[in-house]
This record gives C-alpha cells, sequence and structure tokens, in this order.
C-alpha cells in the first residue's frame, strides 16, 4: 500500500531563483524505512517538511502530495497530528511542557482523548522506550539524548501511520545516537511505523533501511535499494560517496569485484577473507596525527577548575585542569550533559568559576573586556548558530561583524565576499539567516566568526548539519588558520572529524578531563568512542582509525 505519493513536486522559497525541490516525483509505501541523503542545501529538510502541513515552508509550489490516496493539504488538523509524527533536529524546539510524563500525554489531551485511553498510552509507551526511571522528572534536568527520545516517545504515542525523522541525532553524543537510532529501528520493525529519515550519520542508518533516496540541487539523483545507491553514487564520482557508511568506502578503494560491505560486521569479515593466511599484517608504517609539540607556549591553561551553575546547585565542571598549546588543534569529546559546553564558556569568559584558574595567554579571560577579549584575539562559535544571527540578510550580517572596524566599506565588502566565497554561501547570500538549511545556518555562522580573525577559535559543534564533503573543506580551513598560529579548541560529537583531522583529544565525564592523548592514540584504544574504520581492523590494526589508513593497509593484500 503506498502512504506517500510526491508528482512533479517544484518549490521555491520567497524571493529566490533558484528552485528548493525541483520536478520531484516519488513514493512511499506503507511501513518502508526510507534513508534520505544530500549534501548540506540540497533541498532534504525542504522535501520532509511538504510531508507535514503544519510545518510546510512559504514559497512557491507547484504539484501534487497525497496521503494515503488523498491530496495532503485535505487533511484536517486532527489527522495529520496523529498520523503524521516528525522529529525536528533540536529536541528543545519539540518540547512543550515542563515534565515527562506530562509531556508524554500532551498529544492525547489535544486530540480529547479520555483519562483511561491517556494513562494506559502513556504507560506503555514509557515502558516501550525506557523512560520509567525519569518518567517524574522535569524536563529541564534532561541530558540531550533523553529530550530527543522523549520527543520520539511523545509522538508515538499518538500511534502515528508515519515518523519522520529530520537529522535528529545531529546534537547526540555516540553512544545517546546509537541508542536512538536502534529504537527509530525497532519501531519500524515491531510497530511496523512508516520512517522516512535525514540524516549526516549514515553509518548505522544506511544498513536499516529499505531504500535510500539520495539528493542534490533539489533533484533526486538515485532511489534504490542501500548497496545500489551506494554503488552508483561510487560510479558517477559523486561527493556525496564521502557520506556513505565506512565499509563501502574502503571496498571501493580496494575491491570492486563483490557487493560492497554495508556494516562494520561485513567489513571485517570481508578484511579477514581478505588477509586469509597472510602472516604480515602486524607490521606497518604509522604515519598520520603527529605528536603534539611539547615546546609550544601554553596559551589556554585551565588549573583545577570548579564551576556551578545556581549557588546551592550541583557542581557542572569538577578540579578541571587543561593545557593547550599555541597554533595547536585541540578537540574534546564526551557524552552529552558531561560539561563540554561550559568549560568552552569558562573558556571564553562568559563564566567564571569559584574555585580555580583560567588563563589565556597569561591573563584570565573574565577580567577582560568583552571588545578586548573578542577583537582579534577570540572568537566563538556556539551551539546554537541563530543566536548570532541580528540582521536580515546572511550578507548584512556579514557586514555587521566588521561594523566597529576603521576599514573602509569597499575594504569590507572585499573581506566578506572572500568569506562568503570560503564557505560557499553565494546562493544564499541574500537570504534571511533563519530559512537557511541547519549546515548552511552553521556555515554563515562560521563565516562570521572567521572575520574576527582570532587568535583562539572556539568551536561548539562546529560540524553539525555539515554534508562530509563542506567537512573536508572546513577542515582545509580550520589546518589554513592553524599554520596561520591560530588555536583551536573544538567540542564535537563528530569522532570521525576529530580522528582524521585533530592533533590532541580530551575525553571529558563527569565535570573534568579522564584523559588527554595524540588522535590515534586516542582513538585506537576506545570501544564506542572511535570511528567505524578503527573497529572494522583493530583486531588486524589497532591504531588504524582513518579510512585512508586502513584503504593503505588493505591495498597490498588484494591480489
Amino acid at each position: 500500500m503506498e502512504i506517500f505519493a510526491i508528482k512533479e513536486l517544484s518549490f521555491t522559497f520567497p524571493e529566490r531563483d533558484k528552485e528548493a525541490l525541483s520536478h520531484i516525483n516519488l513514493s512511499i509505501k506503507s511501513g518502508e524505512f526510507v534513508a534520505v541523503c544530500g549534501r548540506s542545501g540540497s533541498g532534504k529538510s525542504t522535501l520532509l517538511r511538504h510531508l507535514k502541513p503544519a510545518l510546510t515552508p512559504h514559497g512557491n509550489r507547484s504539484g501534487c502530495i497525497y496521503y494515503s490516496g488523498e491530496p495532503i493539504e485535505s487533511l484536517d488538523a486532527r489527522k495529520q497530528a496523529a498520523e503524521i509524527g516528525f522529529v525536528l533536529q533540536n529536541p528543545d524546539n519539540g518540547i512543550v511542557t515542563d515534565k515527562v510524563w506530562h509531556e508524554l500525554a500532551f498529544g492525547l489531551e489535544s486530540l480529547g482523548m479520555d483519562t483511561r485511553t491517556i494513562r494506559l498510552r502513556v504507560a506503555e509507551m514509557a515502558s516501550f522506550f525506557g523512560i520509567q526511571g525519569w518518567f517524574h522528572n522535569n524536563v529541564s534536568e534532561l541530558s540531550g539524548g533523553q529530550k530527543q527520545l522523549l520527543c520520539l516517545a511523545s509522538i508515538m504515542v499518538m500511534h502515528p501511520q508515519v515518523l519522520i525523522l529530520d537529522e535528529p541525532t545531529s546534537q547526540l553524543d555516540p553512544i545517546a545516537a546509537s541508542d536512538f537510532l536502534e529504537t527509530v529501528k525497532r519501531i519500524n520493525r515491531e510497530l511496523g511505523t512508516t520512517i522516512i529519515m535525514t540524516e549526516h550519520r549514515l553509518e548505522d542508518i544506511i544498513p536499516a533501511a529499505d531504500r535510500v533516496i539520495a539528493m542534490d540541487q533539489g533533484t533526486i539523483i538515485a532511489n534504490d535499494t542501500p548497496r545500489k545507491v551506494g554503488g552508483l553514487l561510487g560510479q558517477m564520482g559523486h561527493p556525496l560517496f564521502q557520506s556513505m557508511p565506512t565499509p563501502m568506502q574502503i571496498y571501493a578503494e580496494v575491491d570492486n569485484e563483490q557487493l560492497s560491505p554495508l556494516t562494520v560486521k561485513e567489513g571485517r569479515q570481508w578484511v579477514n577473507s581478505l588477509l586469509h593466511n597472510k602472516s604480515d599484517t602486524a607490521d606497518f608504517l604509522e604515519a598520520g596525527n603527529e605528536p603534539s609539540d611539547n615546546s609550544k607556549k601554553t596559551i589556554i591553561s585551565l588549573q583545577d577548575v570548579w564551576f556551578r551553575y545556581e549557588k546551592n546547585g550541583p557542581d557542572r565542571i569538577k578540579d578541571l585542569s587543561l593545557e593547550v598549546k599555541e597554533g595547536q588543534f585541540h578537540c574534546i569529546v564526551g557524552g552529552n550533559g558531561t560539561g563540554k559546553t561550559t568549560a568552552l564558556s569558562l573558556i571564553s569568559g562568559m563564566l567564571k568559576p569559584y574555585r580555580g584558574k583560567v588563563l589565556l595567554g597569561g591573563s584570565n579571560p573574565a577580567a577582560m573586556k568583552a571588545k578586548e577579549r573578542f577583537t582579534n584575539y577570540l572568537g566563538v562559535l556556539p551551539q546554537n548558530p541563530q543566536s548570532i544571527f541580528v540582521k536580515k540578510t546572511v550578507e548584512l550580517d556579514l557586514l555587521e561583524m566588521l561594523s566597529g572596524t576603521p576599514l573602509s566599506n569597499e575594504v569590507k565588502a572585499q573581506k566578506v565576499a572572500e568569506v562568503v566565497r570560503l564557505t560557499e554561501l553565494e546562493h544564499v547570500q541574500f537570504a534571511h539567516p533563519y530559512d537557511l538549511s541547519g549546515g548552511e545556518q552553521q556555515r554563515a555562522a562560521l563565516a562570521k566568526i572567521l572575520l574576527l580573525e582570532p587568535r583562539i577559535l572556539l568551536l561548539d559543534e562546529p560540524t553539525k548539519g555539515l554534508d562530509n564533503f563542506f567537512k573536508e573543506k572546513l577542515a582545509v580551513v580550520l589546518k589554513k588558520l592553524i599554520t596561520q598560529g591560530v588555536t583551536i579548541v573544538m567540542v564535537s560529537h563528530d569522532i570521525e572529524f576529530c580522528a582524521k583531522h585533530g592533533e590532541v583529544c580530551s575525553m571529558f565525564f563527569d565535570g573534568g578531563i579522564i584523559t588527554t592523548n595524540t588522535a590515534r592514540t586516542f582513538f585506537g584504544g576506545n570501544s564506542f568512542y572511535t570511528t567505524a574504520a578503527n573497529r572494522m581492523v583493530r583486531h588486524m590494526w589497532s591504531e588504524a582509525v582513518t579510512i585512508e589508513e586502513v584503504v593503505d593497509r588493505c591495498r597490498p593484500y588484494k591480489v
């Protein structure tokens, strides 16, 4: 049975010439698990929002969308609320009440369900999602992973026919993201709910999907099974192939004679068969992330730092000590709610510890005037890029960063043009920042920070919402800054990016750092906070952590 039928759908945002969606024709069957992938700004989120009338963006639309055989615009508010569930990228945007139990019941109350039915459904879903332990908690007390799970449960309690998810794990740590995606798979497998999902983390999703839809510039360029779509993108040499599962990418570089592996398990079996009866697999020249240069000057220093938000509240930062060398690319990973973002705020001087010292270049940042801190010295990219947009267009927002400088209007325009080209924002230069996709907003926020030409760059989840193709461009930009002496501290859940491009990595847990090491040594010794490439070959080469390193090791054994 066909649950969605899309025919010749085209859409253009107001005051834009280029179509965000162009002649989309698509059929989705009931019970299917469909993964939608594409580069940032390719139209994925726009397409998904057209599948729920209440979220359809304003603009010029042509074509037809049918839900269970009837035009989607004819659905009444009750039916679309009950039958089409939508999980947003940011869980805080989807939560409307203050208590967990009330959030679960809110949708059913809005539908006018009787108390007995509400209690039964809430109890059932709380049990299904494992929410019993925090059922009576305040929403404000939940971690990011718990909030996203609550958003999912509060939709599933209404028994929807379709569950649409727009990059739901972008703000979750690797373990929380894996748990969340396993729950989504279980919903599809055990409840038969149709799943339509966009995601940049395709490692866990593509193997579970019945079908993968690849988009580029508002059009569908591939629509088939995961293996066939991966193979097609590889043959096309399309940049989106860089987002395919790691085992598929490694296989494509080494062996193209059989069906490519999709999972780490399949990848490991392929490596074992490739190296069968080979005895010389242990020795290999190590290369990649070099050890940190200890002769460099320390530019960021945290000494026995403690911090809490309320006077009598719990400590969020506990006995934190950290040293970052000048010109170093230092990555910080760890679970949601462990204190990573708070630590960045302490480094920037926006928060002040009640015990311990924070020093930037030997000075206390909290004692500096804001102008002294942020003019050609410190740049901070916040977790929510929308928080730094203040103007009606991207161009005006960028020019605003240079408003207090003595530069001429001509020089300002030149600098803005350069950073727009660098971050590939030409096509949205005159759009409102809030009309951009999540990845485009991230790039626009980064462009604003780069205009400050900071000596120290603090980045909070800079790869969130970015496709793998632009992540590589971001890495080039960051490495260029490092060669110019800029120090970068990055908080991230993007293990693959940190392993490939980071110089030093630290692990945050319970308000403090429990270990710091060079990137290869750090990721080569972990079970979950490591790359798919490492999990695939760690039984052979424990310190191979990137796709390139695994490919280099496998190629000599391909006959």
